[in-house]
């Protein structure tokens, strides 16, 4: 078929065409959000989730939602080789000028951007890549704390956001990879804005190890925060996300292609996308068959070998590859730690570091204590593909 009409949309954060499952979690948020505004108390939404399964897409899909509801919102990731004052003080630059336009919050927006200059002015001696220019003479929050110069920064932008009517809302992606100091900094800012009752929020996204990550950080975090738990959807969502984009050009799917999709992918949202895209390509006319899909399932798998998967291998040292790839003998997992030894003929306590790296790397996490789970879908069928059994062991 016409492979510019092809409706799907695989990629990192693409928006899919149907986003589908999802309307309970957005729901949430928009309650939220609206409390907030309000002046009533509400607590901060964060995604976790494998990859593959939606939470940027989610996550941008609502801050475009608040901000059409009126919110103030600014949308950042976090990268794993910059600091968070770095990534955040040019975007608190753009919302702060927004709310600057603002005649009742003209004033306190205003304090809050000389805030911003005492904040960057202090902390560049400690956090070398903030590059941020300001016309602003600073006059708060510039101690050179980054937790107590957040916390006095994130007061006076909510104070702004008050005299506005409006919230100031702080989405955040990939939270995982912002270290445990700048964390507590970020947390601490976030529990004395509720105490203060400022429409001040956060929304974030991260793998699962986010939560644990929360909670070494700072003890009363689970508290402050209402974890989403963003998984594969369920078989009729799938469906939907499949069979909705191709109906809209007038293509149809037979029923064993669909369950042929559902089975193949798991149900993972990016997945879905990946299959969809090359049954299309595939098929020769509507309605896309199971031949077609059956055609499609090795176009897919080969992309994803290509690129989803081996750019996560490629960031690993070889032990670390080493690491997954015995997990990967015993399956999808979790698995237990001396399981893993086991495979690799060590002792448990002498594969802890590597074990920690590849936490770090956001490539496994622990559901539980002495657990270890890939944090990329159907990864441990990669490595076995990738890495037979003759070579690892070698």
């Amino acid at each position: 078929m016409d492979p510019v009409r092809n409706p799907y949309a695989p990629g990192a954060g693409t928006p899919p065409p149907e986003l589908a499952g999802r309307d309970e979690v957005r729901e949430r948020v928009r309650v939220a959000l609206a409390r907030i505004r309000q002046g009533r108390p509400a607590k901060s939404v964060l995604l976790v989730g494998l990859r593959g399964v939606g939470k940027t897409v989610l996550l941008d899909r609502m801050c475009n939602e608040a901000e059409v509801a009126g919110h103030r919102c600014m949308f950042v990731e976090a990268p794993e080789s910059r600091s968070l004052p770095a990534v955040l003080a040019p975007r608190l630059r753009e919302a702060l000028l927004r709310l600057s336009r603002n005649e009742r919050a003209r004033d306190h927006a205003r304090r809050a951007l000389r805030g911003l200059a005492g904040f960057v002015t202090a902390l560049r001696v400690k956090y070398a890549d903030i590059e941020v220019g300001l016309d602003f003479d600073p006059d708060l929050a510039d101690n050179g704390d980054f937790e107590q110069d957040l916390t006095s920064l994130l007061e006076v932008v909510g104070e702004a956001a008050r005299e506005a009517d409006t919230t100031f809302s702080l989405f955040i992606d990939e939270l995982q990879y912002v270290g445990r100091p700048e964390l507590a900094a970020l947390i601490m800012a976030l529990h004395r804005a509720a105490q203060r009752n400022l429409p001040v929020t956060l929304l974030g996204a991260g793998l699962p190890q986010l939560r644990a990550q929360l909670g070494h950080a700072k003890s009363y975090a689970e508290r402050l925060f209402d974890f989403v738990e963003v998984g594969a959807l369920d078989a009729n969502a799938a469906r939907q996300a499949i069979e909705m984009p191709a109906r809209a050009e007038g293509v149809e799917y037979a029923a064993d292609a669909i369950e042929r999709i559902v089975r193949a992918t798991e149900v993972y949202p990016y997945f879905l996308q990946e299959w969809g895209k090359h049954a299309w390509d595939v098929a020769a006319a509507s309605p896309i068959d199971a031949t077609d899909v059956e055609a499609a399932s090795r176009l897919a798998m080969a992309t994803l070998d290509d690129g989803f998967f081996r750019v996560r291998l490629e960031r690993l040292t070889p032990r670390q590859r080493q690491y997954l790839r015995a997990m990967a003998e015993l399956g999808p997992g979790p698995h237990r730690s001396g399981d893993i030894a086991r495979e690799l003929g060590a002792r448990s306590s002498s594969l802890a570091p590597t074990r920690s790296g590849l936490i770090g790397k956001g490539m496994v996490w622990s559901p539980g204590h002495g657990d270890t789970a890939f944090t990329v879908p159907l990864f441990d069928r990669f490595m076995r593909r990738t890495l037979p059994d003759a070579v690892w062991r070698s």
